[in-house]
């Protein structure tokens, strides 16, 4: 009895990590992922109460914060913990958190590094693969009973020797370059600026990348300067033999008019992960074969998963200990995240 009330008292004692909303990772695998005999978690969605007074609550208790895609984390939020000194995020974008709060308040961020970087990459590249070669399509075609009533499908179109331009040249457009320049693809990108180390080609305008490619693969972050980054424009520039990749977010394309390309043949075909309006997704695309989706899931593997436990607690542990976090984000390097939910 005395070692099970000392088991209490000491589970007590530990620090708390905040939670707004389950990460991906807990509706996977259980509230038990992130597990460490070293902290314990405070779910606020398990609370009846309203977050502004759950927070309220607890302003005291809260010394890191566990955030995920879903849940962001903005301004007003951070106002409401005093005590707060780490977020660790589960995801690889950051568009989600108040960076500029966190770096007004000297809160640390830590971030999912380039673990999913590979991931992203191979499915990028799947979904090119998919679009040229029509693949998701006859996959179709044969289960409807189309090959023996309508014989031979349309020819699709070989990755070999294409020109592809990869908006975001960081660790994830990195490996898509990687990745393809073994099939004979010609690579040019845009980035925030000239990468000095690369062989590739630099665009300093998205407009003038597209109108140079047969495909667009976006890898980019979303900040408020990338919003819309691909336009109207960007996208007329790409032209009706071209095809957009988006395994970055959503809102970097301006969804309306790429449902309008689509639609009227003014662009090829799509490859898309990531949509505006998540997990809303226009309708019209459903009926198009030239369009492939996946449910923002490229990074979704078993693999990816086991690293991001490792990491995330690695980084918690550390923090509590006093100790360098594994992969901090150096906040005053960072383009302007507004902190709302994309």
């Amino acid at each position: 009895m005395a070692a099970e009330d000392q088991s209490q008292t000491s589970q007590s004692d530990l620090p708390y990590v905040l939670i707004l909303k389950p990460p991906p990772s807990f509706v996977l695998f259980g509230d038990h992922f992130f597990h460490s005999p070293n902290f314990q978690y405070l779910k606020a969605y398990e609370s009846p109460l309203p977050l502004p007074h759950f927070l309220h609550t607890h302003a005291q208790s809260v010394q890191a914060l566990l955030s995920s895609g879903g849940a962001p984390v903005t301004a007003d939020t951070i106002r409401l913990l005093p005590r707060l000194g780490l977020v660790v995020t589960t995801s690889q974008g950051l568009n989600h958190i108040d960076l500029s709060e966190c770096r007004r308040r000297g809160i640390a961020v830590a971030g999912a590094g380039t673990i999913f970087s590979a991931d992203c990459a191979d499915s990028a590249v799947g979904l090119l693969i998919d679009v040229l070669r029509k693949i998701s399509a006859a996959n179709r075609y044969v289960k409807q009973g189309l090959w023996s009533s309508q014989g031979i499908y349309p020819l699709g179109y070989k990755l070999g020797g294409k020109h592809v331009g990869i908006v975001g040249l960081g660790s994830i457009g990195t490996e898509v370059a990687k990745r393809l320049e073994p099939f004979g693809c010609s690579i040019s990108y845009n980035s925030r600026s000239k990468k000095p180390l690369v062989p590739y080609t630099f665009y300093p305008n998205v407009v003038e990348l597209a109108a140079n490619c047969d495909a667009l693969i976006i890898c980019c972050a979303l900040t408020d300067e990338t919003h819309h980054l691909i336009s109207k424009e960007a996208l007329l520039a790409l032209g009706k033999d071209g095809v957009i990749i988006n395994i970055a977010r959503g809102p970097i394309i301006d969804e309306k008019e790429l449902v309008h390309c689509l639609v009227k043949g003014e662009i090829r075909g799509a490859g898309l992960d990531v949509f505006e309006h998540e997990p809303d997704v226009p309708v019209e695309l459903f009926a198009l074969d030239n369009v492939v989706m996946s449910p923002h899931n490229a990074v979704f593997t078993r693999e990816s998963f086991d690293d991001l436990c490792k990491l995330v607690v690695g980084n918690l542990e550390a923090f509590f200990s006093n100790e360098p976090l594994l992969t901090p984000v150096a906040l005053d390097d960072l383009p302007h995240f507004s902190g709302r939910k994309d």
